[in-house]
């Protein structure tokens, strides 16, 4: 579909899309700061903690990414969702089980605690939001009204 045709189905589906796009941002320049600051002062205090939180925060802008530029980006979004929740899912597992690897908060530690556990909710309402505009996209043209 060219992109003009697809304006008013973004159009559309805006509202939530776009808090999540803000929501994911936020959490994403979050994980990258404090990933960075723990790498660069903490390292050897807990190094596959703060690795594993760099790569929460790489996982993070991947799915900002798709989910403000959707389209053909759905399909790297769902990817970046489902590993974000593996993710948060094992290391808030493992924080519980191993907890001296996770002497520190990081962004999957505690299942997201320190982040008010968004990071267990979010890519539930990122899937659930992929999967919405993926059917929209596959809506006659008439039919492309969204509603809650």
């Amino acid at each position: 579909m060219p992109e003009d045709a697809a304006a008013p189905r973004r159009r559309a589906l805006g509202g939530p899309g776009v808090v999540l796009v803000v929501v994911y941002g936020v959490l994403a320049l979050a994980a990258t700061g404090r990933s960075v600051l723990q790498i660069t002062e903490y390292f050897d205090r807990a190094p596959l903690a703060y690795l594993l939180s760099a790569f929460a925060a790489v996982v993070y802008i991947i799915a900002t990414v798709s989910l403000a530029l959707g389209g053909r980006w759905v399909r790297v979004g769902v990817v970046a969702c489902t590993i974000e929740l593996v993710g948060v899912l094992v290391v808030g597992a493992a924080s519980y089980v191993v907890p001296e690897a996770f002497p520190d908060k990081t962004v999957w530690s505690h299942f997201g605690a320190g982040y008010g556990y968004v990071p267990l909710v979010l890519p539930v309402l990122g899937l659930w939001w992929f999967r919405r505009v993926d059917r929209a996209a596959h809506e006659p043209a008439g039919d492309a009204t969204v509603t809650s």
